[in-house]
Protein backbone atom coordinates (compact mmCIF):
# COMPACT_ATOMS: atom_id res chain seq x y z
CA UNK A 1 0.00 0.00 0.00
CA UNK A 2 3.00 2.74 0.45
CA UNK A 3 3.56 2.65 -3.37
CA UNK A 4 -0.22 4.09 -3.75
CA UNK A 5 -0.16 7.93 -3.87
CA UNK A 6 -3.48 9.35 -3.38
CA UNK A 7 -4.45 13.19 -5.01
CA UNK A 8 -6.48 14.59 -2.08
CA UNK A 9 -8.18 18.02 -2.97
CA UNK A 10 -8.79 20.02 0.85
CA UNK A 11 -10.76 22.64 0.67
CA UNK A 12 -9.92 25.51 2.63
CA UNK A 13 -12.04 26.40 5.36
CA UNK A 14 -14.60 28.50 5.90
CA UNK A 15 -15.23 31.46 8.43
CA UNK A 16 -17.50 30.37 11.57
CA UNK A 17 -17.80 26.59 9.75
CA UNK A 18 -14.16 25.53 10.64
CA UNK A 19 -14.93 22.52 12.90
CA UNK A 20 -17.80 20.89 10.40
CA UNK A 21 -15.91 21.92 7.23
CA UNK A 22 -12.43 19.99 9.01
CA UNK A 23 -14.57 16.73 9.52
CA UNK A 24 -16.47 16.70 6.04
CA UNK A 25 -12.75 17.10 4.89
CA UNK A 26 -11.58 14.11 6.74
CA UNK A 27 -14.79 12.10 5.79
CA UNK A 28 -14.54 13.00 2.05
CA UNK A 29 -10.59 11.85 1.76
CA UNK A 30 -12.03 8.75 3.71
CA UNK A 31 -14.42 8.07 0.99
CA UNK A 32 -11.79 9.09 -1.69
CA UNK A 33 -9.63 6.43 0.13
CA UNK A 34 -11.97 3.65 -0.04
CA UNK A 35 -13.25 4.63 -3.16
CA UNK A 36 -9.75 4.09 -5.28
CA UNK A 37 -9.13 1.37 -3.20
CA UNK A 38 -12.78 -0.30 -4.38
CA UNK A 39 -11.53 0.39 -8.42
CA UNK A 40 -8.20 -0.76 -7.96
CA UNK A 41 -9.80 -4.30 -6.33
CA UNK A 42 -7.57 -3.97 -3.20
CA UNK A 43 -10.03 -3.31 -0.65
CA UNK A 44 -11.85 -6.81 -1.33
CA UNK A 45 -8.42 -8.36 -1.20
CA UNK A 46 -7.66 -7.01 2.23
CA UNK A 47 -11.16 -7.98 3.81
CA UNK A 48 -10.76 -11.57 1.98
CA UNK A 49 -6.88 -12.16 3.85
CA UNK A 50 -8.93 -10.75 7.11
CA UNK A 51 -11.65 -13.20 7.09
CA UNK A 52 -9.39 -16.10 6.06
CA UNK A 53 -7.38 -15.34 9.18
CA UNK A 54 -10.41 -15.10 11.49
CA UNK A 55 -10.78 -18.12 10.18
CA UNK A 56 -8.40 -19.92 10.88
CA UNK A 57 -7.87 -18.51 14.15
CA UNK A 58 -11.11 -20.11 15.21
CA UNK A 59 -9.77 -23.71 13.82
CA UNK A 60 -7.07 -23.18 16.30
CA UNK A 61 -8.88 -22.30 19.12
CA UNK A 62 -11.37 -25.37 18.47
CA UNK A 63 -8.79 -27.65 18.41
CA UNK A 64 -7.50 -26.66 21.60
CA UNK A 65 -10.52 -26.57 23.57
CA UNK A 66 -11.03 -30.37 22.28
CA UNK A 67 -7.57 -31.60 23.24
CA UNK A 68 -8.03 -30.20 26.57
CA UNK A 69 -11.71 -31.76 27.34
CA UNK A 70 -9.83 -34.71 26.31
CA UNK A 71 -11.91 -35.55 23.24
CA UNK A 72 -14.60 -35.45 25.14
CA UNK A 73 -17.35 -33.51 22.84
CA UNK A 74 -20.40 -34.08 25.14
CA UNK A 75 -19.27 -31.94 27.56
CA UNK A 76 -17.51 -28.72 25.56
CA UNK A 77 -16.96 -26.38 28.99
CA UNK A 78 -14.80 -29.23 30.48
CA UNK A 79 -10.86 -28.24 31.11
CA UNK A 80 -9.42 -31.14 32.69
CA UNK A 81 -9.88 -34.21 31.17
CA UNK A 82 -12.42 -36.80 32.86
CA UNK A 83 -11.26 -40.06 34.94
CA UNK A 84 -12.14 -42.60 36.65
CA UNK A 85 -11.08 -42.81 39.83
CA UNK A 86 -9.97 -46.55 41.58
CA UNK A 87 -9.83 -45.21 45.41
CA UNK A 88 -12.80 -46.30 47.23
CA UNK A 89 -15.97 -44.40 48.16
CA UNK A 90 -15.72 -42.93 50.89
CA UNK A 91 -19.54 -42.38 51.43
CA UNK A 92 -20.33 -45.59 51.00
CA UNK A 93 -19.59 -48.66 53.12
CA UNK A 94 -16.28 -50.40 52.18
CA UNK A 95 -16.77 -53.84 49.99
CA UNK A 96 -15.16 -56.93 51.32
CA UNK A 97 -12.06 -55.93 49.37
CA UNK A 98 -11.50 -52.77 50.93
CA UNK A 99 -11.86 -54.08 54.19
CA UNK A 100 -7.97 -54.95 53.82
CA UNK A 101 -7.44 -51.88 54.11
CA UNK A 102 -6.92 -49.60 57.66
CA UNK A 103 -8.18 -46.18 57.42
CA UNK A 104 -5.52 -43.90 58.23
CA UNK A 105 -5.38 -41.01 60.06
CA UNK A 106 -6.63 -37.20 58.42
CA UNK A 107 -3.87 -36.05 60.91
CA UNK A 108 -0.50 -37.27 61.86
CA UNK A 109 -0.69 -35.05 65.32
CA UNK A 110 -4.37 -37.03 66.56
CA UNK A 111 -3.19 -38.81 69.64
CA UNK A 112 -6.15 -40.57 69.81
CA UNK A 113 -6.03 -44.39 70.25
CA UNK A 114 -6.68 -47.12 67.51
CA UNK A 115 -6.18 -50.47 67.40
CA UNK A 116 -3.78 -51.76 64.57
CA UNK A 117 -4.54 -54.79 62.92
CA UNK A 118 -2.15 -56.66 60.71
CA UNK A 119 -3.05 -57.92 57.32
CA UNK A 120 -1.03 -59.09 54.03
CA UNK A 121 -0.43 -55.92 51.91
CA UNK A 122 -2.46 -55.63 49.28
CA UNK A 123 -1.31 -56.76 45.52
CA UNK A 124 -2.49 -53.26 44.35
CA UNK A 125 0.39 -51.72 46.22
CA UNK A 126 2.89 -53.51 44.25
CA UNK A 127 6.15 -54.71 46.16
CA UNK A 128 7.13 -52.52 49.25
CA UNK A 129 10.61 -51.93 50.70
CA UNK A 130 10.89 -53.03 54.35
CA UNK A 131 12.46 -50.69 57.07
CA UNK A 132 12.58 -51.66 60.52
CA UNK A 133 12.09 -48.83 63.31
CA UNK A 134 12.60 -48.62 66.61
CA UNK A 135 12.26 -45.25 69.33
CA UNK A 136 13.55 -44.78 72.73
CA UNK A 137 11.15 -42.05 75.18
CA UNK A 138 11.65 -39.90 77.84
CA UNK A 139 9.47 -38.92 80.78
CA UNK A 140 7.31 -35.69 81.09
CA UNK A 141 5.03 -34.13 83.65
CA UNK A 142 4.75 -34.87 87.01
CA UNK A 143 7.17 -37.59 87.76
CA UNK A 144 7.93 -38.39 83.58
CA UNK A 145 4.09 -40.14 83.60
CA UNK A 146 4.33 -39.23 79.91
CA UNK A 147 6.35 -40.64 77.31
CA UNK A 148 7.66 -38.83 74.57
CA UNK A 149 10.07 -39.02 72.08
CA UNK A 150 13.58 -38.47 72.54
CA UNK A 151 15.45 -40.86 69.58
CA UNK A 152 14.11 -42.65 66.76
CA UNK A 153 16.45 -44.94 64.25
CA UNK A 154 15.20 -46.79 60.87
CA UNK A 155 17.06 -49.24 59.47
CA UNK A 156 16.49 -51.05 55.73
CA UNK A 157 16.54 -54.78 55.27
CA UNK A 158 20.56 -55.34 54.89
CA UNK A 159 20.28 -53.37 58.47
CA UNK A 160 22.39 -50.26 57.52
CA UNK A 161 20.85 -47.70 59.03
CA UNK A 162 19.10 -44.85 57.28
CA UNK A 163 18.19 -42.28 59.87
CA UNK A 164 19.45 -41.89 63.46
CA UNK A 165 18.78 -38.77 65.49
CA UNK A 166 17.68 -37.16 68.78
CA UNK A 167 14.85 -35.38 69.27
CA UNK A 168 13.58 -32.54 71.15
CA UNK A 169 10.26 -33.55 73.14
CA UNK A 170 7.66 -30.91 73.17
CA UNK A 171 7.51 -30.73 76.68
CA UNK A 172 10.34 -30.05 79.22
CA UNK A 173 12.11 -33.57 80.11
CA UNK A 174 11.62 -34.60 83.83
CA UNK A 175 12.94 -38.18 83.57
CA UNK A 176 15.58 -39.71 80.98
CA UNK A 177 15.05 -42.57 82.02
CA UNK A 178 18.43 -43.05 80.85
CA UNK A 179 19.08 -46.94 82.07
CA UNK A 180 16.37 -47.94 79.39
CA UNK A 181 16.56 -45.48 77.22
CA UNK A 182 19.99 -44.53 76.89
CA UNK A 183 19.15 -40.48 76.66
CA UNK A 184 21.43 -37.97 78.68
CA UNK A 185 20.41 -34.76 78.88
CA UNK A 186 23.99 -33.89 76.41
CA UNK A 187 21.96 -35.75 73.89
CA UNK A 188 19.10 -33.37 73.33
CA UNK A 189 21.13 -30.18 73.88
CA UNK A 190 20.98 -29.99 69.90
CA UNK A 191 18.49 -32.04 69.23
CA UNK A 192 16.14 -31.28 66.20
CA UNK A 193 12.42 -29.91 67.19
CA UNK A 194 9.57 -32.92 67.32
CA UNK A 195 8.04 -31.65 64.11
CA UNK A 196 10.78 -31.57 62.38
CA UNK A 197 11.76 -35.19 62.96
CA UNK A 198 8.05 -36.20 62.57
CA UNK A 199 7.76 -34.91 59.20
CA UNK A 200 11.80 -36.51 58.23
CA UNK A 201 10.55 -40.14 59.81
CA UNK A 202 7.03 -39.87 57.61
CA UNK A 203 8.48 -38.91 54.89
CA UNK A 204 10.61 -41.70 55.27
CA UNK A 205 8.23 -44.48 55.88
CA UNK A 206 5.32 -43.53 53.80
CA UNK A 207 4.42 -46.10 51.30
CA UNK A 208 6.98 -48.84 52.91
CA UNK A 209 6.22 -51.74 54.92
CA UNK A 210 7.23 -50.95 58.59
CA UNK A 211 8.76 -53.71 61.08
CA UNK A 212 9.15 -53.31 64.75
CA UNK A 213 8.51 -54.05 67.97
CA UNK A 214 5.57 -53.40 70.33
CA UNK A 215 5.61 -50.90 67.45
CA UNK A 216 2.30 -49.19 68.43
CA UNK A 217 4.12 -47.94 71.26
CA UNK A 218 6.63 -46.02 68.55
CA UNK A 219 3.58 -44.51 66.58
CA UNK A 220 1.99 -43.34 69.77
CA UNK A 221 5.28 -41.37 70.50
CA UNK A 222 5.94 -40.17 66.66
CA UNK A 223 1.40 -39.00 66.94
CA UNK A 224 1.33 -41.27 63.60
CA UNK A 225 -1.06 -44.52 62.43
CA UNK A 226 0.66 -46.23 59.88
CA UNK A 227 -1.86 -48.08 58.02
CA UNK A 228 -2.06 -51.37 59.88
CA UNK A 229 -1.65 -53.76 56.40
CA UNK A 230 1.91 -52.39 55.92
CA UNK A 231 3.08 -53.44 59.33
CA UNK A 232 4.43 -55.78 60.82
CA UNK A 233 4.55 -56.08 64.79
CA UNK A 234 7.61 -58.75 65.47
CA UNK A 235 5.61 -58.84 69.39
CA UNK A 236 2.34 -60.33 67.37
CA UNK A 237 3.97 -62.88 65.30
CA UNK A 238 3.01 -66.31 66.59
CA UNK A 239 5.55 -68.13 64.48
CA UNK A 240 8.56 -65.98 66.06
CA UNK A 241 7.01 -67.89 69.63
CA UNK A 242 7.10 -71.09 67.74
CA UNK A 243 10.87 -70.63 66.58
CA UNK A 244 11.99 -69.40 70.24
CA UNK A 245 9.98 -72.67 72.12
CA UNK A 246 7.72 -70.05 73.82
CA UNK A 247 4.20 -69.79 74.17
CA UNK A 248 2.51 -68.65 70.74
CA UNK A 249 0.07 -66.09 72.57
CA UNK A 250 2.40 -64.82 74.91
CA UNK A 251 4.22 -60.83 74.16
CA UNK A 252 7.94 -61.67 74.41
CA UNK A 253 10.78 -58.70 74.99
CA UNK A 254 12.64 -57.81 72.09
CA UNK A 255 15.50 -59.43 74.25
CA UNK A 256 14.10 -62.62 75.03
CA UNK A 257 13.10 -63.22 71.25
CA UNK A 258 16.87 -62.56 70.52
CA UNK A 259 18.49 -64.48 72.77
CA UNK A 260 16.25 -67.42 72.21
CA UNK A 261 16.45 -67.56 68.41
CA UNK A 262 19.75 -66.10 67.40
CA UNK A 263 21.38 -66.60 71.19
CA UNK A 264 22.60 -63.30 71.34
CA UNK A 265 22.32 -60.64 73.89
CA UNK A 266 21.38 -57.07 73.37
CA UNK A 267 20.71 -53.84 75.63
CA UNK A 268 23.36 -55.17 77.83
CA UNK A 269 25.39 -52.83 79.97
CA UNK A 270 24.68 -49.45 81.81
CA UNK A 271 24.52 -47.25 78.65
CA UNK A 272 21.00 -48.29 78.54
CA UNK A 273 18.95 -49.11 75.26
CA UNK A 274 19.95 -48.19 71.72
CA UNK A 275 17.21 -48.04 69.03
CA UNK A 276 20.02 -48.92 66.63
CA UNK A 277 20.52 -52.17 67.88
CA UNK A 278 16.85 -52.75 68.55
CA UNK A 279 15.55 -51.78 65.41
CA UNK A 280 18.52 -54.13 63.60
CA UNK A 281 17.56 -57.09 65.68
CA UNK A 282 13.72 -56.65 64.63
CA UNK A 283 14.56 -56.78 61.29
CA UNK A 284 16.57 -60.19 61.69
CA UNK A 285 14.07 -61.47 63.48
CA UNK A 286 11.39 -60.71 60.90
CA UNK A 287 13.56 -62.30 58.33
CA UNK A 288 13.85 -65.78 60.14
CA UNK A 289 9.74 -66.09 59.44
CA UNK A 290 8.68 -63.51 56.99
CA UNK A 291 8.04 -66.44 53.81
CA UNK A 292 5.94 -68.35 56.24
CA UNK A 293 3.84 -65.53 57.47
CA UNK A 294 3.38 -63.32 54.55
CA UNK A 295 2.29 -66.93 52.76
CA UNK A 296 -0.25 -67.35 55.68
CA UNK A 297 -1.59 -63.61 56.10
CA UNK A 298 -2.13 -64.11 51.98
CA UNK A 299 -4.02 -67.06 52.46
CA UNK A 300 -6.28 -66.38 54.93
CA UNK A 301 -9.80 -64.26 53.71
CA UNK A 302 -10.28 -60.79 55.48
CA UNK A 303 -12.90 -62.69 58.21
CA UNK A 304 -10.34 -65.28 59.06
CA UNK A 305 -7.47 -62.90 59.21
CA UNK A 306 -9.09 -60.58 61.78
CA UNK A 307 -10.03 -63.76 63.94
CA UNK A 308 -6.60 -65.34 63.38
CA UNK A 309 -4.95 -62.00 64.45
CA UNK A 310 -7.78 -60.69 66.84
CA UNK A 311 -5.70 -62.46 70.07
CA UNK A 312 -2.50 -60.03 69.70
CA UNK A 313 -4.79 -57.14 69.15
CA UNK A 314 -4.86 -55.56 72.09
CA UNK A 315 -2.57 -52.49 73.23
Amino acid sequence: MSGLMLNLVCEPSRGGESGKSTGNAKHERFLGKRHYLEHKGLLKEKQNKKRKKNKKQKYKNKSRNTQLNGGDQSNPGAIFPKFTSCLPNKTSEPSSSAQTFSRKSTSTASTSRRHLTHQAAPHTLGPLKYVALDCEMVGTGPKGCRNELARCSIVNYEGDVIYDKYIKPINPVTDFRTPWSGIRRQDLLHAIPFDQAQKEIVKIITGKMVVGHAIHNDFKALKYFHPACQTRDTARIPLLNQKAGLPVNQMVSLKRLTKAIFKKDIQTGKRGHSSVEDAKATMELFKVVESMWEQKLSALSPSAKATDLDLNQKT
